[in-house]
């Protein structure tokens, strides 16, 4: 796409049809689109001048740009902004736009330049934001819009300044204002396709459903990283390397679509099942053939085709007729397998048997070229007879040739050069020194090549006459022949795209079932009902380095209560049975069984997380301020469908306001209906959270604990989750655990147990008042006891240094 860099009416593309807009079109409202695509990640946001609320979505992957198509469906903007330079597929994606007769929104393209990020950020603070608190200062307004708007999606907030253009160009809503007024933005809000689920980068990271680590081999430490111990490592079973991308995907857009999701489920718990384990290796093995198709088909386009890239469209298109026929005699009641059995069709055969009888694959790989078949094209079976007879023709040629040449010339052969043709060959005589010398009469001198000399005669000449450039023309006809091939299979190539997609989605399904198989896993009921029952249920992730793991339930309703207050010693699991909830609602999700005996999940529409504390130099917030971003997030964003996991919030501040600001928070959740109440689970150290009854009476709340038991002075782990409030951290416990020194330990718990009581900590590196008496009533005792007349007593040094002593002591 290009766009020019003048004027500014010239960076805007109108239509392709030309379509003006009429007046009543301009008055009514408009929704204006920006978005952006690099690297497969697309970022949006979009502003609806009926109720002045600027829209965003976080930045998504998107390689076929589905999702941003099924945006512009359901949002439909009459404008879409977006950069100059951008990805073909955005390039196409546009041009799109414009040949669709039911609707035809207005281009905007702006140079690159606009949608810079720090012009982004500068065109955000200055907007017109109402809602902003009226003393904020310049420096306040980074944080503050920090927790309104994801700084760390750069697509997003990099089309939020091309939004900004346009709507400050085209006055939008403020046409009749003094120029200084600018376009109100009322709110932000986050934008969600209706079945998506709203994960953020954060709780992918901390739920560590993705875990990049950098490859062990000294010779990849600079091209890649490879996956470590996560979610999608541990379910990632899949054969080929576009089942693995699809994975991926699925993993990047979990779903609410309940026909997507039952389709998955009915797939995997047909292939977890261990009568049907013969069939899925057979599935397996064919499964590892397909190859990019894609590639190879745009090879073909451009005539690039090499002999490896014949053998993999062969054992694809043989390995694809393989699943067909063995899926065919599956279930035809499991969509997928009607799909594979009705869109693999048969050119897939066709293509097949025809590369099978055309191509010769063991010559072709030990030419290094297309070679075919005998019987496939009569003139290159001639020539390639010819080609065999040569030898013999050749050897009667040059004896003939002999007879006629000098007797002292031993030998001659005939030869032949590709391009050149036949030349009769001779050794070089020691009297041939000088390049006169070489010409010998009846003969053509050719060149010099070592110590022989090749020569064109009446015989050579006739034989190029007769026998033409052979081997240039075999070569020029297989060509011809391996173009009508790749024209059969380019007109075919609508089949080969289904084969990868298909296909690709079995990997995917076989791969997680080959999971649920291994560790365990049970197919999770899916309902539309706000709940969330689980029995048994394991970490999916730390159940593989533990040699034992206690399974614990979970129930959370609207009957049942949806607000889980989690309380006990450190170390006594809170953190992992949040992570262990998260992860398997994440698994319902993308269509996986779950570890859990059984389980029962709602339709969730958002994953939001408090657990991880991290840093952000590019943002500069500190660590706390983050953490009150992640949370105004969750407040701002949740539904009665979420699910919340919080893991000590207010820890990075004075315990007085974090306490304080822990139960503002839930006291918010509290106080909502049952069906507005998101499904939030808090692990939490502040006792006097519960102890004080800070929180509201309501029938949503639950107290829940870990068992510990207490044998001697050791502290014991039960992991048993059970209803009730812990009493005591066991800090003290836990420090001899981790190896504190024993009397730190025991000063501890005295320091404790004095400020529980209210009581004066006295300190252990200054005397105390008693001891101090005890000290100047002894001095005042020795001074008393001093004899004045004695002569041989120095007072003045006397007097200092019992002052220094006083002093030291």
């Amino acid at each position: 796409m290009e766009g020019a860099t003048g004027a500014e009416e010239s960076t805007i593309t109108p239509p392709v049809t030309g379509l003006q807009r009429d007046e009543d079109e301009e008055e009514s409202p408009v929704v204006y689109l920006s978005v952006l695509t690099q690297h497969g990640q697309v970022g949006l946001s979009y502003y609806d001048s009926k109720d002045y609320i600027l829209h965003y979505m976080p930045d998504v992957a998107d390689r076929n740009l589905q999702i941003l198509s099924r945006v512009i469906q359901e949002v439909s903007p009459q404008v879409v902004i977006t950069s100059a330079k951008q990805e073909n597929s955005m390039a196409q994606f546009i041009r799109s736009l414009g040949c669709n007769p039911d609707y035809r929104p207005e281009v905007v393209v702006y140079p690159n330049s606009d949608f810079g990020l720090e012009v982004g950020k500068q065109r955000l603070l200055a907007a017109n934001l109402p809602f902003l608190p009226p003393a904020i200062t310049e420096k306040e307004k980074i944080p503050y819009l920090s927790s309104c708007l994801s700084f760390d999606s750069v697509l997003m907030l990099r089309t939020v300044g091309g939004l900004l253009k346009c709507l400050d160009r085209r006055r939008v809503g403020v046409e009749l204002e003094d120029s200084s007024v600018g376009v109100p933005i009322l709110q932000f809000r986050i934008y969600t396709l209706v079945d998506m689920v709203c994960v953020d980068r954060d709780t992918y990271s901390v739920l560590q459903i993705f875990k990049s680590e950098l490859h062990p081999s000294v010779y990849k430490l600079q091209s890649g990283e490879k996956e470590g111990l996560s979610l999608f490592g541990i379910l990632n079973r899949c054969k080929s390397k576009f089942g693995s991308k699809l994975l991926r995907q699925w993993f990047l857009q979990p779903t609410r679509d309940m026909t997507v999701l039952r389709r998955r489920q009915e797939v995997v718990k047909f292939f977890t099942s261990p009568c049907n384990s013969d069939t899925s290796k057979i599935l397996q093995g064919c499964l590892r053939n397909i190859r990019s198709i894609p590639t190879l088909l745009h090879r073909m386009a451009l005539s690039h085709t090499k002999v490896h890239d014949w053998q993999s469209l062969y054992k694809m298109v043989y390995s694809a007729v393989c699943i067909r026929d063995t899926v065919r005699s599956l279930p035809q009641s499991i969509k997928l397998f009607q799909e594979i059995s009705a869109d693999f069709t048969d050119d897939l055969f066709y293509i097949a048997s025809l590369i099978s009888k055309v191509v010769d694959f063991e010559s072709s790989m030990a030419e290094n070229r297309f070679t075919i078949k005998p019987n496939v094209d009569p003139a290159v079976d001639e020539k390639k007879r010819r080609m065999m007879g040569l030898p013999d023709f050749l050897t009667e040629v040059a004896q003939s040739e002999l007879e006629h040449l000098d007797l002292r010339i031993p030998s001659c052969c005939v030869i032949y050069i590709p391009l050149i043709g036949f030349l009769l060959s001779i050794p070089r005589l020691p009297s041939m020194v000088q390049k006169e010398h070489f010409e010998i009469d009846g003969l053509d001198f050719m060149f010099l090549s070592g110590e022989r000399l090749h020569y064109r005669s009446e015989k050579t000449k006739g034989l190029d006459n007769l026998l033409g450039d052979l081997h240039c023309d075999i070569r020029d006809l297989e060509t011809s022949v391996m173009t009508q091939l790749q024209n059969v299979v380019l007109q075919r190539s609508s089949c080969l795209y289904k084969v990868l997609s298909l296909s690709a989605e079995l990997d995917c399904l076989m791969a997680m079932a080959l999971a649920s198989q291994e560790y365990g896993y049970s197919c999770p009921i899916l309902t539309p009902y706000s709940s969330i029952r689980l029995s048994q249920s394991r970490h999916p992730l730390l159940e593989l380095c533990s040699p034992v793991f206690v399974s614990n339930p979970l129930v959370s309703s609207d009957t049942e209560g949806k607000v889980k207050v989690l309380t006990g010693p450190n170390s006594s699991g809170k953190s992992i049975y949040l992570k262990q909830v998260g992860l398997i609602v994440f698994m319902a999700l993308i269509g996986s069984d779950v570890p859990a005996k059984e389980a029962e999940i709602g339709l969730v529409d958002g994953i939001f997380t408090r657990m991880q504390s991290r840093e952000s130099v590019s943002v500069g917030l500190s660590t706390f301020m983050i953490d009150l971003n992640q949370m105004a997030y969750a407040l701002k964003e949740s539904t009665g469908n979420s699910l919340v996991l919080i893991d000590e919030f207010g820890k990075g501040t004075n315990t007085v306001d974090g306490l304080s600001l822990l139960t503002a928070c839930i006291s918010h959740w509290l106080v909502r209906s049952a069906d507005q109440c998101p499904h939030v689970l808090l692990a939490t150290n502040f006792h006097s959270l519960l102890q004080l009854d800070l929180l509201p009476h309501s029938p949503m709340l639950s107290l829940l604990t870990f068992e510990t038991a207490v044998d001697g002075e050791e502290l014991v782990f039960l992991y048993q989750l059970k209803e009730g409030i812990c009493q005591s951290s066991y800090a003290a416990n836990i420090a001899k655990l981790a190896g504190v020194p024993t009397e730190l330990v025991h000063r501890g718990i005295e320091v404790s147990e004095l400020y529980r009581t209210g009581k004066t900590i006295k300190r252990i590196d200054q005397p105390t008042n008693d001891q101090h008496n005890i000290k100047c009533n002894s001095m005042v005792e020795k001074f008393l006891s001093l004899d004045l007349e004695d002569p041989s007593l120095d007072l003045q040094r006397y007097i200092k240094e019992e002052v220094l002593a006083f002093s030291e002591y």
